[in-house]
């Protein structure tokens, strides 16, 4: 007969606990999700015993026969067998992989659960038909965050798979849902296309229509991400510094022309500061921490900034909503993880963010920048203050490698700046010490960006850029003027600058882009 071609689009395992499938009937929830798309089916029975595991397997295999869809069991070689299922579903600690295959034979489907690059290569080595890789995000059942890998270990797996010379398709599994899965499909990406779906539990057997359910997972899985679509608008790349110089004027034009919302979810001390740079900016501010909000806010064609300033569960889980709500609409998010690395709750809570949404842009100190990428060595700040120690290399590797995990943005602050999409990325050496010497400039830097990257989502690093000059070069002309005796006096010189810089660039007088001092990196 040989081995079926199978979709793993939309992988459904079953779970017939009271907790999840509560008194609905198994066969009538995995067949409305066949009607509404799920592509394979794995049966996962874990107290039942041998007799009445064959006996729903036998009827479950009926119903996906019925739909042309392959059905896997959970583990148990033996009820696989007896039932002439079309294969099996093997654990790290369940039957080794060689042993399956002589039981089942070479037309059965075998796919092995793994969490790390070795169990990945030994899985592909020993001809496992499919990967199932996690745990991706704690569950009720999976919180061990030994064993939570997030879109970064996904990835990680992926690159050593491909690098291996295997082609061998994958699903992930562990805390997917409709809020999530297109990020960690987009993230998870790699030039070959190994991860071909998303396995499922509850978002489809626990949702009062798995029909419905099924149907707009899979148009998830195959659909565009909303905070990607501007990509479609992009024209040819800028990659070198006059491009994305020429670029600039263009940017904060269009900020003055449309006066885009900026809301900013920040801490108490710098909400003014913020709301008066984004005014002299361009931009029209909202202070807004209650994510309820945010369902609102997102449709009126402006950015959110996450501040992670003041770090408290219920501070935490607005975040969350917030960033849910702008990532559904398609719409910027800007991310400060303020003093990341000075605390455990703080290190804990950059993880959960990450975890929770997509993040157009990163911005942070060398230290909040290495918290974000997870670096093995420890790193305590001292409040939100960084040492710098990567020489220029690192500092461009490290830019660039965590732009490329996350596909987004990142801007790492310092004596000189640097910005990553990934594949380009730039030094921008301007700015004046005044900033470092009052609170919240590198919070307010977040404002500004979100403005620009609001108004030109087609290319975030170029508006990015364009926000960091516009607030760098603002600052250097403000240090200088007459009245300006120290960082009390610069504050007020500085939103003068701001101010001006937009208005001489809405009337097209560019000389004060001529301190821009921006060098492309990309070589390294």
């Amino acid at each position: 007969m040989g081995k079926p071609t199978v979709d793993y689009a939309l992988y459904l395992v079953t779970d017939s606990t009271p907790a999840i499938l509560g008194n609905k009937s198994l066969f009538h929830v995995v067949e409305e999700a066949l009607k509404g798309g799920v592509t394979i089916v794995q049966l996962r029975e874990k107290t039942a015993d041998t007799g009445a595991f064959i006996e729903t397997a036998r009827k479950l295999l009926e119903i996906t026969r019925k739909y042309g869809v392959p059905l896997l069991i959970n583990d148990r070689i033996d009820v696989a067998f007896a039932v002439g299922c079309d294969g099996v579903h093997i654990g790290q600690d369940d039957m080794e992989l060689s042993a399956a295959r002589k039981l089942l034979g070479p037309d059965a489907i075998i796919g092995v659960t793994v969490n790390n690059v070795a169990q990945a290569l030994k899985a592909c080595e020993g001809g496992a038909d499919y990967l199932g890789i996690g745990t991706v995000y704690a569950t009720p059942t999976k919180t061990n965050t030994k064993e939570i890998i997030g879109a970064a270990g996904l990835r990680n797996i992926l690159h050593a798979i491909d690098e291996a010379g295997y082609d061998t398709p994958s699903v992930c599994i562990g805390g997917i849902n409709e809020t999530n899965i297109q990020r960690i499909l987009y993230q998870s990406r790699i030039d070959k296309n190994l991860l071909q779906g998303v396995a499922l539990v509850s978002a489809i057997i626990a949702a009062p229509s798995p029909r419905d359910a099924a149907e707009n997972l899979l148009k998830l899985v195959k659909g565009r991400p909303p905070f990607k679509l501007y990509e479609a608008n992009r024209g040819e790349e800028v990659v070198n510094s006059d491009g994305i110089r020429s670029l600039v004027p263009v940017i904060i034009k269009k900020v003055h022309e449309t006066t885009p919302l900026s809301h900013n979810m920040t801490n108490l001390v710098v909400q003014n500061f913020a709301a008066n740079v984004a005014l002299a900016a361009g931009a029209s501010p909202i202070m807004a921490n209650y994510g309820e909000e945010a369902a609102d806010l997102c449709k009126l064609g402006g950015s959110l900034v996450i501040n992670m300033g003041t770090v408290t569960p219920e501070g935490l889980l607005n975040y969350y909503k917030a960033l849910r709500a702008y990532n559904l609409v398609g719409r910027p998010v800007v991310f400060d993880p303020v003093g990341a690395g000075a605390t455990a709750v703080r290190r804990e809570a950059v993880k959960s963010i990450l975890a929770n949404g997509y993040l157009d842009v990163i911005k942070g100190n060398e230290g909040e920048i290495r918290t974000v990428f997870g670096n093995d060595e420890a790193i305590q700040q001292r409040g939100v203050d960084s040492t710098s120690t990567l020489d220029h290399s690192q500092k461009v590797i490290l830019v660039q490698s965590l732009a490329a995990r996350e596909k987004n943005v990142v801007v790492m602050t310092g004596k000189a700046d640097y910005i990553s999409d990934g594949k380009r990325t730039f030094m921008v050496e301007n700015g004046h010490p005044y900033l470092g010497l009052v609170t919240g400039t590198g919070c307010t830097l977040g404002t500004t960006i979100s403005a620009a990257v609001a108004v030109y989502p087609e290319d975030k690093l170029a508006a990015t850029i364009a926000a960091l000059l516009h607030f760098e070069i603002a600052a250097e002309l403000a240090a200088v003027q007459p009245e300006v005796k120290g960082p009390g006096t610069f504050v007020p010189a500085f939103l003068d600058q701001l101010y001006a810089i937009r208005l001489a660039t809405a009337e097209g007088d560019l000389s004060w882009l001529e301190k821009a001092k921006i060098l492309s990196c990309s070589s390294l």
